[in-house]
């Protein structure tokens, strides 16, 4: 029986395919919050062979989110871990050369020249909230993670006057 908070996936699996090839994307879809449910279909005895291997029924939009969220999730520990290590690595002094001071990362969009500043420093909350940050609300930037605020912002665009 499905429990209450997962989504049912139907999988229709061509009678050609194992249960070990089919494994891995039951493993999948349940990783991702649904309960699978397989249905291996019988020999059919037409001309065309099915055009697929296993048609998968669930919610789509449901499924594309919760696979973009697990994307992201794992795309921001790999960042995260990233700019701390650049930290770590550029603090390691050499007796010819002092350490430097710590520098961010920086993002920036191509498309409107909006910046995000990762300092080495920021909580695993900021890179949280970058998750699902509104990039529309900000004009200038650069956007700068607020540690008493626990937000981010940008002070150029808070200087605006609102339309």
């Amino acid at each position: 029986m499905a429990e209450p908070d997962r989504m049912r996936a139907d999988l229709f699996v061509d009678h050609r395919i194992t249960r070990e090839q089919e494994q891995p994307l039951s493993d999948a879809l349940t990783a991702l919050g649904f309960t699978p449910s397989v249905r291996v279909l019988p020999p059919r005895r037409v001309v065309e062979p099915l055009s697929w291997l296993i048609l998968v029924s669930l919610p789509l939009h449901a499924f594309l989110t919760k696979v973009g969220n697990k994307a992201a999730e794992a795309a921001y520990h790999h960042l995260q871990n990233a700019v701390r290590n650049l930290r770590a690595s550029s603090a390691t002094a050499t007796a010819a050369a002092p350490p430097e001071p710590s520098r961010p990362v920086v993002l920036q969009d191509p498309a409107t020249g909006l910046r995000i500043v990762l300092d080495p420093d920021l909580p695993h909350g900021a890179y949280q909230q970058l998750l699902s940050l509104d990039l529309t609300r900000y004009r200038l930037g650069p956007l700068h993670y607020d540690l008493t605020r626990s937000r981010w912002r940008s002070p150029l665009d808070e200087a605006q006057p609102t339309d």
